[in-house]
């Protein structure tokens, strides 16, 4: 009795319910669904104010910043047919962490700790590229 119960908690560990993939405006938009997701959906996931807008022909990478984090996004001037999209962004003295794929709105969000740290924020959409050097120093 004892392992058909410790078997099923288990398993509930693993197993995701399917109800939180759909509940998400993230995915949702990822998944090229509209769904009205407000503030939330407009900043593609990121969380905190915008701090720094870097304009691309094809659309536009956004840097967000709370007291803890650094978040950017890229997004398309234009959503519909999927186009080669990148965003990466680096605390000074850490690892890049990016997104890379073809996309029909936007690619990431790519998230950092960046307490007092300067953060490096690279993006592109289609053949459109930008970068913003060091900052949020």
């Amino acid at each position: 009795m004892f392992t058909a119960a410790l078997w099923l908690c288990v398993g509930g560990l693993f197993a995701a319910p399917p109800a939180q993939a759909a509940a998400s405006p993230v995915r949702a938009e990822r998944a090229g669904g509209g769904g009205g997701g407000g503030a939330y959906a407009e900043s593609g996931g990121c969380a905190g104010r915008l701090a720094r807008t870097l304009p691309i022909a094809t659309g536009e990478v956004r840097v967000y910043k709370t007291h803890t984090q650094a978040c950017a996004v890229a997004v398309a001037r234009v959503p519909g047919e999927r186009r080669g999209m990148a965003v990466s962004i680096q605390p000074r003295g850490g690892a890049p962490i990016r997104d890379i794929g073809r996309f029909t709105r936007y690619a990431g969000p790519v998230t950092v700790g960046a307490i007092g740290r300067c953060v490096y924020v690279k993006g592109s959409v289609g053949a459109g590229s930008a970068d913003s050097g060091w900052i949020l120093c």
